[in-house]
Formats: structure tokens, C-alpha cells, sequence
């Protein structure tokens, strides 16, 4: 009984600990030219903002799904803030216009996963 307990409890952190840990390979890494990363800070001119809303459908944690995507959406070229929500599932991204559109965006967010994993719908800019 005892030794059930300990294989049990072993399995299941196990789980936890690699339940949505994406190695290096696993991650698809867009080819557009348009998705172009940077570090530096984003300073848009205020006729250029534009703000685009999305559900994003197919998060399992906040960490490992939610933030890895809102961290590959904020070193997008021209994004000025990302921000994921797990709980609600939504996406709120502040963008360049001239540089970023909505479509680069959803292919941002499902080639973060294996290309399958996230789903965006209910764009909204």
C-alpha cells in the first residue's frame, strides 16, 4: 500500500512538472518576413496604434502556456505591450499598424505551440 502511495505521488509530480514545459525543438518559430523580433523598446506615433483583442483557445496553465505566448507576442516587431489572461483565455496586443497586423499575430500565437496546440478566433481590432 505504501509502496502504491510513493509510485502514485511520483507520477503525478512527475505530470506536473512537465505538463506544458515546450522544449527548444518543440517550438515553431514563424518564417514570415513580417514577424521580425527586437528587444529595443517600442515607441509608436499615436496615428499608427491600433489594439487588437483575441481569444486564444487551447492554454492548459498560465505559465507555460499564457506567458510564452504573451512573451513571444511583446518581442514582436512594433508590439508595444502584450498582455495574456489564462482564466479568461483573451489576448490584448498594442501594435504598430505600419509594422504588425492582426494576421501575423494569430500566426505568432499558434506556431508558439506545435502548431496545432493554440487556436485564436474573435479577432477583434
Amino acid at each position: 500500500m505504501k509502496f502504491t502511495r510513493i509510485i502514485a505521488v511520483a507520477a503525478i509530480a512527475g505530470l506536473v512538472l512537465v505538463g506544458c514545459k515546450k522544449t527548444e525543438s518543440e517550438k515553431i518559430i514563424p518564417q514570415t518576413a513580417e514577424v521580425k523580433k527586437t528587444k529595443e523598446p517600442v515607441v509608436i506615433a499615436p496615428e499608427n496604434v491600433q489594439t487588437a483583442s483575441f481569444t486564444i483557445e487551447g492554454m492548459t496553465c498560465a505559465v507555460g502556456c499564457a506567458k510564452t505566448i504573451e512573451e513571444e507576442l511583446s518581442s514582436l516587431e512594433g508590439v508595444e505591450k502584450a498582455a495574456v489572461d489564462f482564466d479568461k483565455k483573451t489576448a490584448t496586443v498594442t501594435f504598430d499598424k505600419t509594422i504588425q497586423n492582426p494576421e501575423n499575430l494569430t500566426k505568432t500565437v499558434q506556431a508558439t505551440g506545435d502548431g496545432k496546440t493554440y487556436k485564436v478566433s474573435n479577432m477583434k481590432s
